[in-house]
């Protein structure tokens, strides 16, 4: 390694978003873990950075967020926030980007997923869950509302009478409880979170970039729509895609040889 290269390797070792690849996907790794991976302004404007870049990129194709250490994330850093602009005064939020892309983001929770940090895992495309990770929202337990989405995600996940229950009364749950009530897709052993949540991102990234991506938007819009509007979203999306039979068939030919 030369001088540059391990300056290179320090500089990206002591920032608060750590960015690697694993082929098509992305990881973004929250790097703050002495105190617990809290969201600062300086995390803030490399998460959204780093999201537009991956929306960007023809060659990332799934992004997968997760903490370093032991935490997922204890949400905003809170004496940061108190002490200076708040986080509402920088533009849009990094949950609003997370909504906006057009690539899957998966959240690979391996630890306290508290507040914010929860605000951010429900505002991504789904969550895989360690059985070390614990899920709990603390804004009105402290006389703060949510601002990221997170009122307005988790109904549409858990349904509302349990969205109810977890954001007013700010009991942690822990990775079993969030699988069985829809917060988290899958619970794993903590050594399996990494591993399975990268099989479910290649097995992802695998797919027909374009129909990948416009499923995602269908699911999207779809999700708070009647079922009249999203069948009628779904009808104008098939008459409008543009199919290669050829490529079609050769992808076809693989995943039956696969299986086979």
């Amino acid at each position: 390694m030369t001088e540059t290269d391990a300056r290179d390797a320090a500089t990206q070792a002591e920032s608060p978003l750590l960015v690697t690849k694993d082929g098509p996907v992305t990881i973004l790794t929250l790097n703050r873990p002495d105190r617990r991976n809290a969201i600062n302004r300086t995390m803030r404007k490399a998460l959204k950075k780093e999201l537009w870049r991956a929306d960007g990129d023809d060659d990332v194709r799934v992004v997968v967020i997760t903490g370093a250490g032991t935490s997922f994330s204890s949400g905003v850093d809170l004496p940061e926030a108190l002490s200076g602009p708040p986080p509402r005064t920088e533009g849009v939020t990094p949950t609003q980007v997370l909504r906006g892309i057009s690539k899957p983001v998966i959240a690979a929770v391996n630890g306290p997923c508290y507040t914010g940090g929860y605000e951010l895992a429900v505002n991504c495309s789904f969550i895989i869950a360690s059985d070390h990770a614990e899920f709990a929202d603390t804004h009105a337990q402290i006389g703060l509302l949510n601002g990221w989405g997170g009122s307005a995600m988790l109904p549409r996940m858990v349904g509302l009478p349990a969205a109810i229950q977890f954001i007013l009364s700010g009991e942690p749950i822990n990775g079993d409880v969030a699988a069985r009530i829809g917060l988290a897709n899958e619970v794993v052993e903590h050594d399996e979170l990494m591993p399975r949540t990268l099989e479910i991102a290649r097995k992802i990234a695998d797919g027909h970039p374009g129909a990948v991506q416009r499923m995602l938007r269908l699911l999207k819009e779809g999700a708070g729509a009647s079922l009249a509007h999203a069948l009628g979203l779904e009808a104008e999306a098939s008459a409008t895609h543009r199919s290669d039979g050829a490529d079609i068939g050769a992808r076809f030919s693989k995943r039956r040889s696969e299986k086979s």
